[in-house]
């Protein structure tokens, strides 16, 4: 912008408006930084609390005087020091009055001041108002010049700049504002402990933040509540900022006739609304997030707060409430910044720091009282010194006066008479003549010892930094004997949580994923061992169209990854998986892991514990593959994560677990397939897109990939429903990104290959093709033959049908007790 400031115009000197606004906006930032939002650092007042407490002083509307209306100091308020709005005047007397708000209330009200519940006071013609005594320490010798007096807005009247403030109100009821670029949040604390740590740091002024902390332990909230961890207390007391989690405290009860468990919160986090947190909680419950609950109930009355929660049979209390520390307020962060005005520059203090200016502000204080009570002693003995004069000179005093025509001359005549200043003249003058009897004489003797001594303690006070320290010691002792009361906050070091896994006992449990997208788990207890010949048992209830492909047996702490064909995993605990009656299909994965729209399961891993080692091979529709170290999934979120990035029209379709001495299985749509280790793949991390795994055909895919396992066999099923089986040494190894050799013959016959999988003789195979009919068969009943053949009829299919897919079947199939008759087979083994 051009910079006209040096032309001249008529009114005189334009300026740009970039350079105006600049300053401008300088100025209002630092009204606002200075004189509305941050508290001072000395006392702890931001400018509306201390002109609301100087009014009430000024109205003489004591602790021990009867209660006037808000409105009328909202008035005196408004109308003398803060030319703002009403609305925020009254808003700051309401918060002052609150006993959840303030730690050490500084206003006694008297009427509907709000609730915790978020109820609004009453209008200020209602309410009525008074300082507490507390407030009035904040007060204290302000009439004695310890602060500096300034003009209001317009220069009628004056204000303090700051209050005395006998205690350090900056910690002990906290301060929240939000200035210009620039934000304070600083949590109440305990008076008690503050009292001991500002005597602490008198007593050693080279005293450390962290020995500080022996006194201060830590934020102390009017509410009460948990704080969980030191960490966050520790960085705020040391940088000034920091971050502190607060709990509601919980207490579990159970009914001694029924058994029933209610979970009952007595406290909760500060600045937390306690009938919306009551909302938050029946609204989860009604969203089937909570789903252990009865019912929610606010209990809460003049004894004290109650939330009380039933729990359904057969849930588990601790359960819920780790559920409702991680959905509602009942955890809540508070973020510490200890930011207040020094100087009048905003500063971030540590702990050590903000003591050290209320010590430095309360020795000024002393200082300027001590001065100003001795100027008035001496001022005092002066008068005094006079008054002796004329009373060990009275007949004379009394004959001099008598003799003046007027008091000027009289005043005149004792000053060159008796060498007295004018003041002293001036009191002998004034002096009654009951002063003059032999009682009233010896008080005034008295009195002026009494007024010496003053004076030299005041001196001796102005002379020792020691004796001011100690004065401030001892008043500091006052206070704490009168207000300072037991912490309601409690802090809990050891931040371990307790967590699901704590609550729910380790046991195996039998895992069924189907082929249509159906979980469950059972325990392993429901399949008990039989006697050779029995018929065993189903471990799910399928629809016609529907099979158990995958069936594991893992303990409910271990864990299940879920890849999708989008490259994303998702990551669940056995114990988050429903536990389903034997012959329920459970629930659909899409609707555990909530999938987006398109999105299906391609492969499952179970993982007994994230541990180095293991590698997890994937394997995409274009050839690409993959391999990441299994630690990379071992944080996954909600919504999944990453797995591996995929190329515009690609998917993933396989994911195998390996040690890193595997072989690697390809296998094509044109019946090729290639066999390489799995070391020539370079590991990745978790969101990078692989390598070449082989070289396609333009309009060839991937349809399979198997890691190889000693003893097995390939087994290649094609669209029109012949296969074979050939043994894994008539591949041969090649490095990956190859073309890979023949595995079956894909012409019109048998039309291309829809799957590859590593099978053993006693593996069944299922057989689905596009018109939903089902083939099972006995991967023993398929004859072992050379690599370069088009394989055997499977099944017979209809004109214009298909195989659309081949899977393992991952449970043996049910038995009578004469076909079983020999077979010692178990009723069921893991799949992997």
């Amino acid at each position: 912008m051009t910079d006209i400031s040096t032309e001249e115009t008529p009114s005189g000197p334009e300026i740009s408006i970039e350079t105006e606004m600049k300053r401008s906006y300088l100025d209002y930032a630092m009204s606002v930084i200075i004189g509305r939002a941050l508290p001072d650092v000395r006392d702890g007042l931001k400018p509306v609390h201390r002109r609301v407490l100087f009014a009430m002083r000024e109205l003489k509307n004591d602790y021990n005087k009867p209660y006037k209306k808000s409105a009328r100091i909202v008035g005196d308020v408004i109308g003398k020091y803060h030319p703002h709005g009403d609305t925020a005047v009254y808003d700051t007397i309401v918060r002052m009055a609150q006993d959840f708000s303030m730690r050490y209330p500084l206003v006694d009200g008297q009427g509907n001041f709000g609730s915790i519940d978020g109820d609004s006071a009453a209008a200020m013609r209602y309410t009525e108002v008074r300082m507490t005594k507390l407030a009035q320490e904040m007060l204290e010798d302000l009439d004695k010049e310890t602060v500096n007096m300034v003009p209001n807005y317009d220069e009628s009247l004056d204000e303090p700049s700051v209050l005395p403030a006998k205690f350090p109100a900056l910690l002990v009821n906290g301060s929240s504002g939000i200035a210009v670029g620039m934000a304070t949040n600083i949590p109440p604390h305990n008076l008690s402990e503050v009292i001991e740590g500002i005597k602490a740091l008198i007593d050693n002024p080279d005293i450390t933040w962290t020995e500080l902390m022996a006194h201060i332990p830590g934020p102390d909230f009017p509410t009460g509540g948990i704080i969980h961890g030191i960490h966050g207390i520790r960085d705020a007391y040391a940088t000034g900022r920091g971050i502190v989690r607060t709990r509601a405290v919980v207490n579990i009860e159970e009914d001694q006739k029924t058994g029933q468990e209610t979970i009952a919160v007595t406290e909760i986090p500060y600045q937390v609304n306690k009938a919306r947190l009551c909302e938050k909680i029946a609204e989860l419950m009604k969203h089937k997030v909570i789903e252990g609950l009865r019912y929610v109930r606010d209990e809460s009355d003049r004894r004290g707060m109650r939330i009380a929660m039933g729990v359904k049979k057969d849930h588990m209390a601790g359960v819920i409430v780790n559920q409702l520390y991680k959905h509602t307020q009942m955890e809540t962060s508070f973020g510490i910044i200890l930011l207040a005005v020094v100087k009048n520059r905003p500063q971030v203090l540590n702990l050590k720091q903000i003591l050290e200016n209320f010590v430095l502000h309360r020795k000024e204080i002393v200082i300027r009282r001590t001065r100003y009570d001795l100027n008035k002693a001496e001022a005092r003995a002066h008068i005094l010194e006079g008054l002796k004069v004329a009373l060990d000179n009275l007949d004379a005093v009394v004959k001099l006066i008598r003799e003046s025509k007027t008091p000027p001359e009289a005043k005149d005549r004792l000053m060159q008479t008796f060498g007295l200043t004018a003041i002293q003249a001036q009191a002998i003058l004034d002096m009654r003549l009951q002063r003059l009897t032999g009682l009233e004489r010896d008080k005034i003797v008295e009195e002026y010892e009494a007024v010496l001594k003053d004076i030299a303690r005041y001196k001796e006070i102005l002379g020792s930094e020691q004796l001011v320290l100690g004065i401030i010691k001892n008043e500091l002792d006052i206070l704490k004997g009168e207000y300072g009361d037991v912490r309601r906050t409690q802090i809990m070091a050891d931040t371990r949580e307790l967590t699901i896994e704590d609550m729910i006992a380790e046991e195996d449990m039998v895992v069924t994923i189907t082929n249509t997208g159906y979980i469950k788990r059972n325990p392993i207890t429901l399949y008990q061992s039989q006697r050779r010949g029995g018929k065993g048992k189903t471990a799910m209830g399928t629809k016609e169209e529907d099979y158990v492909t995958h069936l594991f047996v893992a303990s409910t702490h271990h864990y299940f990854l879920f890849f999708t064909n989008w490259g994303k995993v998702y990551w669940c605990k056995v114990y988050d998986i429903p536990q389903a009656g034997r012959q329920s299909r459970g629930k659909a994965i899409v609707n555990l892991l909530e999938f987006s729209s398109g999105e299906r399961m391609t492969a499952v891993l179970a993982v007994p514990a994230f541990e180095p080692g293991l590698n997890v091979l994937m394997a995409t529709r274009k050839a690409t593959v993959k391999k990441t170290d299994l630690m990379a999934f071992s944080r996954p979120r909600s919504g999944g994560i990453i797995a591996i990035s995929l190329a515009e029209g690609d998917e993933l379709i396989a994911v195998k677990l390996s040690d890193g001495t595997q072989n690697v299985f390809l296998g094509s749509a044109t019946g090729k397939s290639i066999r390489f280790h799995e070391s020539d793949i370079r590991a990745s991390g978790r969101t990078a897109r692989g390598v070449r795994g082989m070289n396609l055909a333009p309009e060839d895919r991937v349809v399979g990939m198997e890691v190889m396992q000693h003893g097995q066999t390939l087994f290649a099923v094609t669209e029109n429903g012949y296969g074979k089986r050939t043994s894994i040494d008539e591949y041969p190894i090649h490095k990956r990104g190859g073309k890979g050799v023949i595995t079956i013959k894909t012409n019109e016959r048998n039309g291309q290959v829809v799957g590859i999988i590593l099978v053993n003789d006693k593996d069944d195979l299922m057989l689905v093709t596009d018109r939903g009919k089902l083939i099972r068969m006995p991967v023993s009943g398929i004859s072992v033959i050379s690599r370069n053949t088009q394989g055997v009829r499977l099944i017979v299919i209809e004109a214009g049908e298909r195989v659309v897919s081949a899977a393992r079947l991952a449970e043996a199939e049910e038995q009578t007790s004469d076909e079983a008759d020999g077979d010692e087979s178990l009723p069921l083994a893991p799949e992997e």
